[in-house]
């Protein structure tokens, strides 16, 4: 979605009249898995079907009075994609335990899943299907989550089909025309909450709701127009008439339309979920229904009008309709099922997968989560198999999903790991010139953290799950406010935008109820546990990806394990063994590319080879009560724009400190003489009495920037050295500058000497000293009475 004006004029933030800043986002697609799980089902609630299980994730027990006893029903898990090498487990078998820091965040999601009533998420259907009453009073969610402008009544003119809509016939303009976005949000919500909790009462809310949509698709059926069938098929569902659809095919513009194939995908998504996470029967029906219908309304456009169509602003947005809709061919049985598949390809745009695969970066000026979310299905295209996808077309979609993630991490990325300014990219490679007074969709994290993990899949490059410590950990968690409760207030909490300019707020309004990032937010925070292990599709190997307090309940060969840690608060991960495996399990840790001096134990004895950067092996057998102990020390550290080494962000360990400071430019600081031999600042930093992850550093607060709180903050500050000086004693020396040249970017002398480290001690600093200042006074750069200063300060710098 985006802030900007459409090409018509019409300002969104105008039509909607106060709503919270506007935005774009992507319904999670179904986390995969393999293997056939029995659970026992819960009754049947308004005639649809559903199961639970007495454990929930991990292994972890339900209340006996919270457990379903009725009949037996098999869940069977979306299978792993033939191109993926490793793939995640089920979400019921992993649990976040209540030492981790996205505990408060999870918390909050449960509450509102637990206390959010059903019957606000289906009446903008229910008005679409004709089923409220005359003197109905159940209000929507709010936000765009809504009837035009209020009016019930408006919503119900709405309902026109292909046969009675002309182009301009709509004058109510695009508020509420995205409405039933933000229910499919929440079905998918609740489906992950089930899976986390295994809570009756949260199943009993999913099976209310699946059956609610179910009798509006009915309805939808018998509806007439002329004596004949409103809708063009039988598995149409939405809260809004089918004439959005037809006047973007005649390629209106938002304003009149807003972007309904964006609504679908969080539909579909939202009934994929409750399927795959609840067992409901029901829902899948209803899934499969939207996917005929909409091969059969796509496979009569032309390739042409296609293309045009998706590149139409806002309106063609479509969300990840491709994603869902390869995730509904791999879990339907449905005899007719290639039609899905065969839909998802009729959402590829050309223009992006051939020029991002070739290396051509055109997204300047481009709508990020417009696009983002398009190269998870691409990903996931690329994974499929030869029966279903030739390999040329696989290595197209994987060629363009690696050449476009190229183009994002890191030379339009921000610090916490969100991308655009106004919702918009801006040039490549301009990190600190792209920053404005609305940088960070929520959204678009959100889709990126996806791009990130369906990649890992196919290629295990530790980057990926760099990304996707540094994101989740800072942008997504970070998001979530501490002070809105999820519980009481029902509002998701969660920020819109996370900017990154000098004394900024997140956008927060009222919880961003009813918008993109209060949808993607309803899911983000119910998943946590999704990324943290996964395993090799042979069922060899687990991969341990992230430093989180949680509990693994592998099935398919008998391991269990519990992880103790207050990471990333504390330096040290305890993976215990509470259930062995069947055989041997080889364990791959990853070892963040940021880190200096980690090290794994296995029951008290270090092992070698563990390298930053890297997935340290770990092999073995295994049996009750063995312990590996991960050690990623925690130091201070800055990090670098793309484009401008002196404007930098503060980091312990993976977390972005944010600066508590009122200006509203940039703050200057210099650390260089702050650092020991290893790089990292080691002098003049104390940590704030009382807290964990806040210091102080010459009078400014820094706080860790998933903490949810929302004072005014500095993501980046300016680098500002401006004398030569080692272990926080300055010389008279004035810090040179190295102009840019064809080979290297602009450095200063301190630059270029701590480009050095770490140093293996200090003659191998000293001797880097020596180095770097002769280069500089060769230049005349330097002069030699400076350099010898120089010389002098580091050989009785007391470094370690």
């Amino acid at each position: 979605m985006s802030s900007t004006e459409a090409t018509n004029g019409i300002s969104r933030r105008a039509v909607l009249a106060g709503a919270a800043a506007i935005g774009g986002t992507i319904a999670v697609a179904s986390a995969l898995g393999t293997g056939v799980t029995t659970v026992q089902a819960a009754p049947s609630v308004a005639g649809t079907a559903g199961a639970t299980g007495a454990n929930g994730a991990g292994g972890v027990a339900v209340p006996a009075a919270q457990r379903t006893t009725k009949s037996a029903k098999t869940i069977t898990d979306a299978p792993a994609l033939p191109g993926w090498k490793v793939a995640p487990f089920p979400l019921r078998n992993v649990a976040i335990t209540s030492n981790s820091v996205f505990d408060r965040a999870k918390e909050g999601m449960l509450d509102y899943a637990r206390n959010y009533p059903v019957d606000r998420w289906l009446v903008c259907f229910r008005a679409q299907a004709n089923l409220l009453p005359k003197d109905n009073t159940t209000q929507p969610s709010g936000g765009w989550e809504n009837f035009p402008s209020g009016s019930l009544d408006k919503a119900v003119e709405q309902q026109w089909g292909d046969a009675e809509y002309t182009r301009g016939q709509n004058k109510n303009g695009a508020d509420g025309l995205l409405r039933g976005h933000f229910a499919g949000h929440a079905l998918h919500m609740l489906s992950q909450a089930y899976a986390e909790t295994g809570e009756e009462a949260i199943l009993n809310k999913i099976n209310e709701f699946v059956s609610g949509l179910k009798e509006c698709r009915d309805s939808l059926r018998e509806m007439k127009y002329n004596g004949k069938a409103r809708y063009s098929h039988p598995g149409f569902l939405a809260a809004y008439g089918e004439w959005q659809f037809k006047a973007l095919e005649e390629y209106a513009p938002y304003g009149e339309i807003w972007a309904p194939w964006y609504t679908e995908h969080k539909i579909l998504a939202g009934l994929i979920a409750a399927y795959e996470f609840a067992g409901n029967a029901d829902a899948l029906d209803l899934a499969e229904g939207i996917g005929h219908w909409t091969y059969a309304r796509l496979s009569k456009c032309t390739k042409t009008q296609l293309q045009k169509m998706w590149d139409i602003y806002i309106g063609g947005e479509y969300g990840g309709m491709n994603d869902s809709l390869v995730d509904l061919y791999n879990v339907s049985k449905d005899k007719d099922r290639s039609e899905f598949l065969k839909a998802s390809a009729f959402f590829d745009t050309d223009k992006l997968i051939d020029n991002c695969g070739a290396g051509v970066d055109i997204l300047n000026n481009l709508h990020a989560n417009q696009h983002i979310p398009q190269f998870v299905g691409y990903a996931k295209d690329a994974a499929m198999g030869d029966a279903d996808i030739d390999a040329d077309a696989r290595a197209r979609y994987l060629k363009a999903v690696e050449g476009y993630w190229g183009m994002i991490v890191p030379g339009r990325m921000y610090a916490h790991g969100g991308t655009g300014e106004g919702e918009m990219w801006g040039p490549a490679h301009t990190v600190a010139g792209d920053i404005g007074k609305r940088n960070a969709e929520s959204c678009a994290a959100y889709n990126m953290l996806k791009v990130a993990r369906y990649l890992f899949f196919i290629e295990q490059k530790p980057a990926y799950m760099d990304y996707y410590e540094r994101t989740i950990l800072n942008h997504i968690l970070g998001g979530k406010s501490r002070d809105l409760d999820s519980g009481t207030a029902l509002t998701p909490g969660n920020c819109y935008m996370y900017p990154v300019n000098p004394a900024t707020q997140k956008e927060y309004g009222d919880g961003n109820i009813g918008t993109c990032c209060g949808g993607t937010a309803l899911e983000s925070h119910s998943k946590y546990q999704d990324s943290i292990y996964f395993h090799s599709t042979d069922n060899k190997e687990l991969y341990v990806n992230l430093f989180t307090a949680s509990t693994l309940d592998w099935t398919d060969t008998g391991l269990k394990l519990a992880q103790e840690t207050n990471y990333p608060e504390e330096e040290t991960s305890t993976i215990s063994i509470t259930a062995a495996p069947k055989s041997a399990v080889t364990f791959r840790i990853r070892i963040p590319a940021w880190s200096k001096g980690a090290k794994i134990e296995v029951n008290g004895k270090a092992i070698d080879g563990v390298t930053a950067g890297e997935y340290t092996t770990v092999a073995g057998s295994w049996k009750v009560g063995d312990k590996i102990v991960v050690t990623i020390p925690l130091q201070l550290r800055t990090e670098s724009t793309d484009d401008r080494k002196d404007i930098q962000t503060l980091f312990y360990g993976p977390t972005v400190l944010n600066a508590l400071n009122p200006s509203t430019k940039f703050i200057q600081r210099g650390f260089y003489e702050r650092n020991g031999l290893d790089g990292t600042i080691k002098l003049g930093v104390q940590k704030k009495e009382g807290t964990k992850n806040y210091f102080i550093i010459d009078g400014d607060e820094f706080e860790p920037a998933y903490n949810g709180d929302n004072t005014p903050y500095h993501m980046y500050f300016q680098r500002k050295d401006e004398y030569v000086g080692f272990a926080g004693k300055l010389t008279d020396v004035l810090n040179p500058k190295r102009p840019a040249a064809q080979d290297r970017s602009e450095s200063t002398l301190m630059d270029d000497i701590w480009a050095g480290a770490p140093f293996k001690d200090r003659a191998a600093f000293i001797k880097k000293v020596q180095e770097v200042t002769k280069t500089y006074q060769d230049e005349g750069l330097l002069s030699s009475r400076d350099r010898q200063v120089v010389l002098l300060a580091s050989a009785r710098a007391k470094m370690s």
